[in-house]
């Protein structure tokens, strides 16, 4: 029960930042029995290309670039949503697994879990100064510093709505 509703949470978390878009795309889904594996897997595909779809508008209106260098940016931000994406997968199965585990966690998997998280954000800054680099041969330093600003401001909703919909670790035994 307890797996199924931190599951379910990750998929509120991105339908909430993905916005009416992914609503009408969950409701056209085809039909899965509610709360099943199938579904929720099937919720949680549709909404991350959603929540991609939503950052890209948002990243182009951001950045305010010409079509010149809107033609230079795409295929760069591209591959960068595509190597985000990847990454992702590792921090998805990070998340189920704590929901798995969430009513019997010990000691040793809630640190095998807490170093895969740890692991992720380094990943995850990582890949942001590696395209930083790339986005700022391509089109200069102020481009790029905007980039990296509006990458950070956006995985900060992400990680918001994800974190307040799991539930925090059962405190330890006073003892």
């Amino acid at each position: 029960m307890r797996s199924t509703f931190i599951v379910g949470g990750l998929a509120a978390a991105a339908l909430l930042f993905a916005g009416s878009g992914a609503m009408a795309q969950a409701a056209a889904a085809p039909a899965a029995k509610p709360g099943s594996k199938a579904n929720i897997d099937e919720e949680i595909k549709m909404l991350r290309k959603d929540v991609r779809a939503e950052k890209s508008k948002t990243m182009l209106n951001a950045l305010e670039l010409n079509a010149d260098q809107t033609a230079k940016f795409l295929p760069i931000y591209k591959q960068f949503q595509a190597d985000l994406a990847k990454l992702n997968d590792l921090r998805e199965a990070n998340i189920r697994e704590y929901a798995k585990n969430y009513a019997t966690m010990s000691d040793n998997k809630a640190d095998e879990l807490v170093n895969q998280a740890i692991s992720y954000y380094k990943k995850r800054t990582d890949l942001i100064a590696n395209y930083y680099d790339k986005i700022r041969a391509a089109l200069g330093t102020g481009t790029a510093a905007r980039f990296v600003q509006v990458e950070a401001f956006l995985d900060n909703i992400i990680d918001l709505q994800i974190q307040s919909n799991l539930p925090l670790i059962a405190a330890p035994a006073s003892g």
